[in-house]
């Protein structure tokens, strides 16, 4: 029956050979048997490989500590290198304003003094805590007595500091946290937070209060969660200039997203003797689910809330299992994300591996402490969890019996201003921020040598390996051998396609289209231009059908005598390749960890083909593309040119502006933003990155990238380092068109005949 069957198929191969050759592979290549989208296939197998990494990490982070449990002084020092690390992650990086005392925000309709308790008293106030940004909330001070001791207490994002201090509804009696360390003798400051409203920005994006802020933050390598720290922080200041030459007993305690800043604020400031973190607790695996606000660049390559935990020791710790704050939220421009009760399983395991990784010698048994409301999903901040803390405060402090509901003292409450207040002066501070941004680069740049070309080799190695490990990020994995797998999928006049792909990583793979000229005779190699589409698009796009950016310039290359290959890149199906760079952050990763060496083991196998000449592989980018033409070749030497096409501009200003009408600040792009570009690599700095490989720009006067105002300004610092500096300016240019967001392939093409050194048809 077998051979009765290869028979029929040899007959039907000799009757219609056409079919044989339809489907044949490339020459040196595996036949592709593929079915279905390759493409999606590709974005699926990179989820698995982040999820995986992402699992990893947890093993990982031993690597990056050398904890000292000899005492808790050697224990600090040991540590200290982790929270210097720490404070870079999060950007806590502003040098906060000494200050006095704190403000009482009364008028002379309404006092300072906003509502009395069971021998408390409760007023409105703020405090500076960094640049020109201020903190603001509620003092409430113990009536004629000395304070037990101090407490900062957080509120969840969605709470007001009054609702916590029983001034307003939205908590029980019992767990209003601030009103119940009131009662019981402590000075109890309570910080307001950003909320999560969502709402449209500028017209566009639908995004929270949260997102909107934290956007141009991290472009600029800071962080909402930062300056919430630092507002914190500021009130630690406080009590301790209070104390005097006392001893201050401090602690913190928080809910929710108060919770996370009450773990990360004791981790990171010694001087908080005790915390409570409740209903937050967790293994951080999936913060990428969570909302955007919470992505933290590299957080989880040494920091789980396990490793945050042991950071507290040996103070006291109290973590409460408890019903956390739930939502949902949409993909309308902004990130999708929910929040959920952290499952007490979870929370316990996370516990558990706290106090394995503390020295016993600094703790006592249990610790951290442990305590659970209602299976963990009772109310927030219980009776139990206040009394556990306070045991590891102060002796002097215990909870007291609940009292009478506090006195509301205002007659209008209006929490919308202090919030709007408190908005404008953090995307104050990002613009001031953004506007000193170039200075902080031309700093970080200055070891950057221009005397010769070889000490300009030589001196831009550090910033390469910079922006390799510290802006990309690099997996530290052994590329797999590309076992190419082709077909043949075009057979034009001029030239022939066919669909390749490689392995590069376990479940990586890299894909696209190489067309091969028809003309080229035995034994002669040929350049190679890789052609690089935008956002959503497929190699399919850049080689037929004319689509309206393109125009077909992969295989008009190919006409004109190069080799080209079109790789499918991952910015393709929306949320699912977004939610990979939410995947990437947190293990100090991003797409380009993944796209770079996809483009290596490309450029690795267009080298191994007889037809490619290994010196002349040149990079051509539109769009995403343009951003891709940006940041591989720094990385990819064996790409001997790069044109960023519809794309380069003053990258941190479009990332970080609240102003500019370009801005991503308002847009669906929430995978685009990059930690730390405002202090590293705007494009220029990219360029140089490049430098002295030839490099070009094509821009339309009406694309809507951005302006040509922008784009000059920019370049202007291009063209100045290759032509002031280097004198190398016959390798730098930009062609302006009259035209959109598309590739014009006039003077772009020019430029890759020029330096691939291949001879322009027809004497162009």
């Amino acid at each position: 029956m077998i051979r009765a069957s290869l028979i029929a198929a040899c007959l039907l191969l000799w009757w219609f050979p056409s079919l044989a050759e339809e489907a044949a592979p490339l020459p040196g290549t595996a036949p592709l048997t593929w079915e279905g989208d390759i493409a999606s296939r590709l974005v699926d197998g990179v989820d698995r490989f982040l999820l995986r990494e992402l699992e990893n990490s947890i093993q990982r982070r031993a690597e990056h500590w050398d904890r000292d449990g000899a005492s808790p002084e050697a224990y600090d020092k040991s540590i200290e290198p982790n929270r210097k690390r720490l404070r870079h992650v999060l950007g806590v990086r502003d040098a906060r304003v000494p200050f006095e005392g704190l403000e009482l925000l009364g008028t002379t309709r309404e006092p300072a003094l906003v509502g009395r308790g069971e021998g408390f008293r409760v007023f409105a106030v703020r405090w500076p805590a960094f640049g020109d940004v201020h903190a603001e909330g509620l003092l409430l001070t113990p009536i004629d007595r000395e304070p037990a001791a101090d407490v900062i207490a957080v509120p969840d994002a969605d709470l007001t500091p009054e609702a916590i201090a029983g001034l307003v509804e939205g908590v029980p009696p019992e767990s209003q946290y601030a009103r119940r360390l009131a009662e019981s003798g402590c000075r109890v400051l309570v910080p307001m937070l950003i909320n999560r409203k969502l709402e449209k920005r500028n017209g566009r994006a639908n995004l929270t209060s949260r997102e909107y802020l934290y956007r141009p933050a991290f472009e600029l390598g800071r962080h909402l969660i930062g300056y919430e720290l630092q507002k914190i922080f500021a009130g630690v200041d406080w009590f301790e200039k209070e104390a005097g030459e006392g001893d201050p007993r401090i602690g913190v305690v928080g809910w929710g997203e108060g919770g996370l800043l009450a773990l990360y604020a004791a981790a990171l400031d010694t001087r908080i003797d005790a915390a409570l973190v409740s209903g937050y607790f967790d293994s951080r695996q999936n913060i990428w689910q969570e909302p955007l606000d919470r992505n933290a660049y590299g957080l989880l390559e040494q920091f789980g809330d396990a490793e945050l935990a042991s950071m507290i020791a040996p103070r006291s710790l109290v973590i409460e299992a408890a019903r956390g704050p739930e939502l949902t939220l949409p993909s309308e421009g902004g990130a999708p994300a929910r929040l959920a009760t952290p499952g007490l399983a979870a929370v316990k395991k996370e516990v558990e591996r706290a106090t394995k990784l503390t020295p016993s010698s600094l703790v006592p048994a249990p610790w951290p402490e442990l305590t659970v409301s209602g299976e963990g999903e009772g109310d927030f901040t219980s009776p139990a969890a206040l009394e556990a803390f306070l045991r590891g405060l102060s002796p002097d402090a215990a909870l007291m019996e609940l009292g009478p509901a506090p006195q509301f003292l205002l007659s209008k409450f209006d929490s919308k201003r202090r919030h709007a207040r408190q908005m404008h002066e953090i995307d104050r501070h990002n613009q001031d921020l953004l506007s000193e941004s170039p200075y902080v680069r031309a700093e970080f740049m200055k070891k950057l040598d221009t005397g010769s070309l070889d000490k300009y080799r030589e001196s831009v190695e550090w910033y390469r390996d910079y922006f390799r490990n510290e802006t990309i990020g690099c997996f530290d994995i052994e590329k797999l051998p590309p076992n190419p797998r082709s077909r043949k999928a075009y057979d034009e006049p001029k030239w022939t396609g066919y669909e390749v792909v490689l392995d590069v990583f376990p479940d990586v793979i890299a894909y696209g289209i190489l067309c091969v000229p028809k003309d080229i005779p035995a034994g002669e190699r040929r350049p190679v231009v890789v052609c690089q589409h935008g956002l959503e698009g497929r190699p399919q796009d850049v080689v037929t059908g004319d689509h309206r950016a393109y125009h077909d310039f992969a295989s008009k290359l190919a006409e004109r005598g190069f080799v080209t290959f079109a790789p499918q890149n991952l910015y393709i199906f929306k949320d699912r390749f977004r939610t990979l760079q939410r995947k990437a952050n947190p293990i100090k990763k991003t797409l380009f960890s993944v796209i770079v060496p996809q483009h290596q083991q490309i450029v690795a196998w267009l080298s191994s083909l007889e037809m490619v000449d290994p010196e002349r592989i040149g990079f051509y980018g539109l769009s995403y593309g343009g951003k891709s033409a940006m940041r591989i070749p720094p990385l990819v030497p064996e790409y001997k040119l790069s044109i960023c096409s519809a794309d380069f501009n003053e990258w941190v200003w479009k990332n970080a502006s609240t102003r500019a009408p370009y801005s991503y600040v308002w847009t669906g792009e929430y995978e685009i933003f990059e930690f730390d570009l405002g202090s590293t690599f705007n494009y220029a700095e990219m360029a140089a990155l490049i430098c002295p490989r030839p490099f070009m720009v094509e821009r339309g006067h009406f694309d809507g990238v951005s302006s040509d105002e922008a784009v000059a300004y920019e370049f202007a610092k291009v063209r100045n380092l290759y032509q002031a500096r280097l004198g190398i300016g016959d390798r730098v240019e930009i062609e302006w068109f009259v035209g959109p967001h598309t590739i014009n392939g006039k003077g772009t093409f020019a430029f890759l005949h020029k330096h691939l050194d291949w001879p322009p048809p027809g004497g162009e």
